[in-house]
């Protein structure tokens, strides 16, 4: 992406240029005319300003980077001269300042609000520009002035970027390219990682994409002239080239990336906590885990633009990943042009026959035809939904799509938002879609949302650069997957607003971050629980982790950091947890198709980038002028605006989230609720209003145990479990102890994965972000297809997809007897989106007839019209009810809110009326969503 920008500064604009600064003798040849080279030498010497100082100062604090890129240049002319300003920034960092002096004039930059003109979207330059002058994964900062004859300018530039770790190392590149050779070039790296440093080494110069450039005169070490200065938790690393070094290395000035890689020191296995000044950030980073088994579907694109090395190079990178394999995974191979032709229409095993069988495949891939990029997706999610449906997979596994394409759709469906969609509802929120585009051409947009809609990546890959290599480098950053399913938590009281907590899958070298507030700044332990998914078994981590502020040297910031405008200047961890929840704000918007949605996150984005000086989609430039009036730095940025119909009540893609705010009006505590429900010690009610019957039964579970009330997963994307809590019965009572529900989690799995856990206290909701409501406020929020409605201390009601319902009834004690325990009741509101395969305790009776046989002994008559036995006592009725033949009695029992007494058909022995087993209904984990039960085990009567 390109960030161009123009200084309109009442002298000459030179702007919107894409290509390299020309000097008037290249114009001269290019018109026909020959010029001596001594006089295009006194041309371009006339033309061009002098680079009198590059230099670079790049200070990292626990990963966290702060950049300034300092430019000094003179005109030595009798008259003005055009001079341009470029920079190449890490396409993840935001800049936060630029300055322009000229002469004695200085011009602040200030990040501002940008104005929304008639509903103008955000200009789409990415697909573009990137290409022309972007090296890979960066982007290209422009600006263009007229220096007056015999003056000088000075251009400052900060940016802000936290480092990403990829096999196991973080990476630091700083741009070193300033287009001639300079007097004074240098770059200065300070590293501060209070965990200690492991690893530090300085790379190679590299270009890959510059005409002209050369290398270093050791290739195989750091750049000439470089010093590394390096302790136990601090590294100074200084390059500071002569002239002659620098030409020796590329006499057109563009020098390459200064790379710096190195990683940090881990002893806990629940990760490094650090906090200061009430911010907080948790690195999550494990080793030494089985891994998880791969379920892979490789589609490689074989149109005609493919041909030549692009396919070949692809194809040799093929070979090598399937080599690369572990037993226990499984694959297939797809290529696609205008056809899709599939080399097994099923998963296969990693056996040295079906390795050659796949190689042999692949080298008979030819390039012909169009791209049906739409095709091919559908039918590898095909394939993997296939798979894991129709195998009995014991150990946990993780289905992944590595898509590789070089052009845009051009045959089948062609509209990238019906791409989009289809991918997005085929997939569920279960198949992870790592794309890699190739070359000019390429949709690289439609590839970022595809993967960032489905929990993967994206790469680029360059014209002129090495496909093969780039396909080998993006695989081993996912070849070993070693946790799924992550979830980390920490304790609502004491933290909030923060980051994303929830991550479908943990690759190896890689590494999760979380960043937040803490509640109380003086607290001096802070409570973390990590739950998450390892091969066969369910990890669970709890620790209380010791909070100590980070040891930062005066020092070491420098000019590099951010200055406030009064004396609480933001920490770096402040700077962290803005970087990441803007982050998150920016794809929660780019992923959003609704309307108003849209709005609320662009408005979110927009203040928290204007309070942290973050240029943005949303922001831009402007620079303070010594004169009357301010002038815009114009910024182009990459972000599209599809929109969508659905409204939202609330938006839960945010930290900023205030509970109480949405509420319209206050909700009636006694909310009228179904009769099928799970409540008190627990009892069940299961209703059936076609039969015009009611049945109930007891389930003595014991404390710790968690059921499965309702389990759907695979249809509607539901499930439900409650987890019990004990209690010692009363003295009179039959029974030794009481069990009550603590807590009841909801799994949502569609249209997005969200993970709702209520307690009598609170609600946490996690999907792309976490949200922590307390139960004693009334609130209302909601998202594509999920609304939660807290009525406080009475209830709270969870509607997914409209058709879905359940409400969630809260039981507090102001003084609770020694046999009674704050809980919960579970009732089913609404069914209407539950499939006919759904099961749980509760489930399995959801869309069923039951009916009565035999002669009660007493008279009356109920809703059938068939006689009624005195509550309790004995009576030769049998319920039959999914083939299952139940005794049972009449009784009465009291839904919990009060307002109704329900007559229901009582079945002493709840064993006889269920399928299977208590021990089939237990949960391993709150959001366990697996069951013991097939498809269609329901029997007629």
């Amino acid at each position: 992406m390109l960030l161009l920008l123009g200084l309109c500064l009442g002298l000459p604009l030179c702007m919107g240029s894409l290509e390299e600064p020309r000097s008037w003798g290249d114009t001269l040849e290019q018109v026909g005319v020959r010029v001596p080279r001594q006089v295009r030498l006194l041309q371009r010497l006339k033309t061009k300003p002098l680079m009198t100082e590059f230099s670079v100062k790049s200070t990292i604090i626990s990963r966290y980077a702060f950049t300034t890129v300092s430019c000094r240049m003179m005109n030595r002319a009798s008259e003005d001269q055009d001079a341009e300003f470029l920079m190449q920034i890490p396409a993840t960092a935001f800049i936060t300042n630029f300055t322009l002096l000229i002469g004695d004039k200085v011009y602040q930059g200030e990040i501002t609000e940008r104005e929304k003109k008639n509903g103008d979207k955000v200009e789409e330059k990415r697909n573009k520009t990137a290409e022309d002058d972007g090296e890979k994964g960066t982007e290209t900062f422009r600006a263009s002035i007229v220096i007056p004859s015999k003056d000088k300018a000075v251009f400052l530039l900060s940016y802000e970027e936290l480092l990403q770790r990829r096999l196991g190392k973080y990476e630091h590149v700083i741009s070193v390219r300033p287009q001639q050779l300079v007097g004074r070039l240098t770059v200065e790296v300070n590293i501060l990682e209070s965990s200690g440093i492991t690893s530090l080494e300085v790379l190679p110069l590299h270009n890959s994409r510059q005409k002209g450039s050369g290398r270093a005169e050791d290739s195989a070490g750091p750049p000439p002239s470089t010093l590394v200065n390096q302790n136990e938790t601090f590294a100074k690393i200084i390059f500071k080239p002569s002239v002659v070094q620098q030409a020796r290395i590329a006499q057109n000035g563009i020098l390459g990336d200064f790379i710096i890689r190195y990683d940090v020191n881990r002893e806990q296995n629940i990760g490094d906590i650090q906090v200061l000044n009430g911010y907080f950030v948790h690195y999550f980073a494990p080793k030494d885990l089985p891994p998880l088994p791969k379920n892979v579907v490789f589609v490689l694109d074989s149109s005609a633009s493919m041909v030549g090395t692009k396919l070949r190079q692809t194809k040799d990178a093929l070979f090598t990943i399937l080599h690369d394999l572990r037993p226990q995974d499984h694959f297939s191979i797809i290529g696609f042009s205008n056809r899709i032709k599939v080399w097994k229409d099923h998963l296969v095993s990693v056996t040295p026959n079906n390795i050659r069988d796949g190689k042999v495949y692949i080298h008979h891939m030819s390039p012909t035809g169009g791209t049906d990029i739409n095709g091919a997706l559908q039918r590898a999610i095909r394939l993997l939904n296939n798979y894991v449906a129709h195998n009995d997979i014991e150990d946990r596994s993780v289905s992944l799509i590595i898509f590789l394409t070089d052009g845009k759709p051009t045959v089948g469906e062609t509209h990238t938002l019906k791409i989009l969609n289809n991918t997005k509802e085929a997939a569920r929120g279960q198949i992870c879609i790592f794309t890699i585009g190739i070359g000019n051409d390429v949709d690289f947009k439609l590839l970022e949302k595809l993967s960032l809609e489905n929990c993967g990546l994206t790469r680029r890959v360059h014209e002129e650069e090495d496909a093969g290599s780039q396909l080998i480098g993006f695989y081993d950053e996912i070849r070993t997957p070693l946790l799924s399913d992550i979830r980390i938590d920490y304790p609502p009281s004491l933290v909030q607003q923060a980051t994303r907590t929830l991550f479908p899958n943990y690759f190896n070298g890689s590494e999760i971050i979380i960043a937040g507030k803490l509640v109380d700044r003086k607290m001096d332990r802070l409570h973390v629980e990590v739950t998450a998914s390892n091969s066969k078994k369910f990890v669970v981590l709890k620790t209380d982790v010791p909070l100590e502020p980070p040891k930062v040297e005066n020092d070491v910031t420098g000019s590099s950091r951010p200055k406030g405008d009064g004396e609480g200047d933001p920490s770096h961890l402040e700077r962290l947890w803005s970087y990441l929840t803007m982050k998150e704000l920016l794809n929660s918007w780019l992923q959003s198709d609704d309307k108003r949605e849209k709005e609320q996150l662009r408005q979110k984005a927009q203040t928290l980038a204007v309070n942290s000086r973050f240029l943005t989609p949303f922001t831009s430039m402007k620079l303070k002028k010594p004169a009357l009036q301010t002038e815009k730095l114009e910024e182009s940025y990459g972000m599209s605006a599809a929109m969508g119909p659905e409204t939202v009540t609330q938006s839960l893609q945010g930290a900023n989230l205030q509970p109480g705010t949405a509420l319209e009006k206050p909700y009636d505590p006694r909310i009228k609720v179904s009769k099928t429900s799970a409540d008190g010690d627990p009892h069940f009610v299961v209703d059936f209003p076609l039969n015009k019957l009611t049945v109930c039964f007891n389930i003595d579970g014991q404390p710790g145990d968690i059921l499965r009330l309702v389990s759907d997963h695979t249809d509607s994307g539901v499930t439900v479990n409650g987890a019990l809590i004990g209690a010692p019965a009363p003295p009179s009572g039959h029974k030794k102890q009481r069990t009550y529900f603590r807590t009841i989690t909801i799994l949502i799995n569609k249209p997005n994965r969200s993970y709702l856990e209520i307690t009598p206290h609170r609600v946490i909701l996690d999907g792309e972000d976490r949200l922590v409501l307390p139960c004693n406020q009334s609130v209302v929020v909601g998202t594509r297809g999920l609304q939660v409605s807290v009525s406080a201390n009475a209830n709270v009601t969870v509607t997914i997809q409209d058709t879905i319902a359940f409400v969630i009834l809260i039981h507090l004690y102001k003084k609770p007897a020694p046999y009674q325990r704050d809980h919960l009741g579970f009732y089913i509101s609404s069914s209407k989106g539950l499939s006919s395969n759904c099961h749980g305790l509760l489930g399995q009776f959801l869309n069923q007839d039951a009916r009565l046989t035999g002669e009660p002994d007493r008279p009356g008559k109920n809703a059938t019209g068939s006689p009624l036995p005195k509550a309790g006592e004995a009576s030769g009725t049998v319920l039959k009810v999914k083939g299952h033949q139940v005794p049972v009695v009449w009784k009465q029992r009291k839904i919990y809110n009060g307002e109704e007494q329900v007559d229901c058909w009582f079945a002493r022995n709840a064993a006889q009326l269920l399928d299977g087993e208590y021990k089939d209904y237990l949960a391993a984990h709150p959001f366990d969503s697996e069951t013991s039960f097939g498809l269609g085990i329901s029997r007629g009567l």
